[in-house]
């Protein structure tokens, strides 16, 4: 089931609250991004963070699941995208943990 836009827009408006966000569409679904950073993805109307030490330890207790058949990566399920508090906590840390964006080659 693909994510609808109206949910994508509510997470993004959440998000927005504490940063800059752009979302990616990809196959229906969308990529999120924090300052440039990939963070997670949106799937089937539920955001999925990646499963970073920051985030593992900010919410210990989150469910974790695959956000797409055939994904190897078990992600940590948000529920509570209005909590601006824990969402601004977690997506600062996440942005300190994860590495630069790769820089594209320029096509020749």
């Amino acid at each position: 089931m693909a994510t609808s836009k109206e949910f994508c827009d509510y997470i993004v408006e959440n998000l927005q609250r504490v940063g800059e966000i752009s979302v990616r569409k990809m196959m229906g679904e969308y990529l999120v991004y924090y300052q440039g950073k990939l963070i997670g993805n949106i799937c089937d109307n539920c955001l999925f963070l990646k499963p970073a030490e920051s985030v593992l330890a900010l919410m210990p207790d989150a469910k974790r699941a695959y956000p797409y058949e055939g994904s190897k990566t078990l992600m940590v399920v948000v529920e509570d995208v209005e909590n601006r508090e824990l969402v601004e906590e977690i997506l600062n840390a996440m942005y300190e943990e994860l590495p630069e964006p790769k820089k594209k080659s320029s096509k020749r």
